[in-house]
């Protein structure tokens, strides 16, 4: 289960407010800043950096820059530790490829402390023309090699609700890409294609490890074609006014390579849902008109899966070109109402001795994110 330290997940619901016409606002934050001398508590400050090669992010004007963006843009090279105060901070940023070994440390302690929001979506027209596209609605993205994250929220707050005449409604939060891509302790929230575990190339099998952490959203809001590993993470689906009918949406849409042998594994998490029950799928397969040969890859074991999936039918298919059935999903030891066995055609199950290699070990090689390492 995840662990105490994420306290019990507030949803974007939550924490969002809106007026009539106006855009949505993040509410409670920075409630603890304020009252802090020091907004970087146990991660030094710029007067007593952790390493030469630290830097401090704070809204106030306390750190080396008000902005994360500006303090990316400032980290080139390799190396780089950014210690970010508590606050919202309302930008997109982008770390390229030559960013590498990059740490971010929300300085809180709590993921709810330090938010990275914007609200751009697929369909959100750009200033010089044309849309975002989904990759470009992203909140952050992150293109380098051995980045880690703790304590941090990664939001998008577009709403459907806003925008009825936007058709394009995939908003990312965070888009990852580089390869041994560490996630501890963080928090994803967004409605469709909330996060974004993908690759640089279809030839780069990039490995991504997301531990404790809590993702929400309704539309395919785990997915790409990384392999990625996650561990005691909770995913939440949400409920929808603007639809009358299940399904609502799904929780997984993975894009493997097909020569890629492992996709997204799911082990020892939970997913629950504010839904009506049996709402939602499990997973459907996305096999991207850039990547006709694509083979998603889904193993979800030892995972409690609550009553907003459908038992019945936990799989469907996103394209009749490419059922769920011929790619690579399955399961294995689930727990909970949503995981209970009425028609085992429709749920496909690991032998004992195939799930010796579902592990994160086999996913993930010589990196071993859990160790502390990258």
């Amino acid at each position: 289960m995840p662990s105490p330290h994420l306290r019990l997940p507030l949803s974007r619901r939550g924490f969002l407010t809106a007026s009539a016409g106006t855009a949505l606002a993040l509410a409670p934050f920075p409630a603890r800043a304020a009252a802090r001398p020091c907004p970087f508590g146990r991660y030094g400050s710029p007067a007593a950096r952790l390493t030469p090669q630290t830097r401090y992010v704070d809204q106030s004007g306390q750190g080396d820059f008000t902005t994360v963006q500006a303090a990316v843009t400032a980290a080139t090279g390799s190396g780089w530790t950014l210690v970010i105060a508590p606050g919202t901070y309302r930008e997109t940023v982008a770390v390229d490829v030559t960013r590498t070994e990059m740490t971010w440390l929300g300085a809180g302690g709590d993921p709810r402390d330090v938010v990275i929001v914007y609200d751009n979506a697929a369909g959100t027209p750009k200033p010089g023309g044309g849309t975002y596209g989904t990759t470009g609605s992203a909140t952050t993205l992150v293109q380098a090699d051995g980045f880690t994250a703790r304590d941090l929220t990664f939001a998008n707050d577009w709403l459907r609700a806003d925008h009825p005449g936007i058709s394009g409604t995939q908003a990312v939060a965070i888009k990852v890409q580089g390869d041994r891509s560490a996630f501890h302790h963080c928090r994803f929230l967004g409605h469709q294609d909330t996060l974004y575990a993908d690759s640089m190339a279809l030839g780069v099998f990039a490995r991504q490890y997301f531990a404790h952490c809590y993702a929400e959203g309704d539309v395919d809001f785990v997915f790409g074609r990384a392999t990625a590993v996650y561990e005691h993470c909770h995913f939440r689906t949400l409920t929808r006014t603007d639809l009358s009918s299940a399904p609502y949406g799904f929780v997984f849409a993975p894009s493997t390579a097909g020569s890629n042998p492992r996709g997204y594994l799911v082990t020892r998490s939970r997913i629950t849902s504010e839904a009506p029950d049996a709402y939602y799928k499990l997973a459907r397969p996305w096999v991207p008109s850039s990547d006709p040969t694509a083979h998603p890859s889904l193993t979800v074991r030892d995972t409690h899966l609550g009553p907003g999936i459908d038992a019945v039918a936990p799989y469907t298919n996103m394209s009749e070109s490419f059922p769920w059935q011929e790619q690579r999903f399955a399961e294995y030891r689930n727990t909970g109402p949503g995981a209970k066995i009425t028609v085992p055609e429709n749920r496909p199950q690991l032998t004992a001795v195939q799930a010796e290699s579902a592990t994160r070990e086999a996913y993930l090689g010589d990196w071993t994110p859990w160790k502390g390492g990258r």
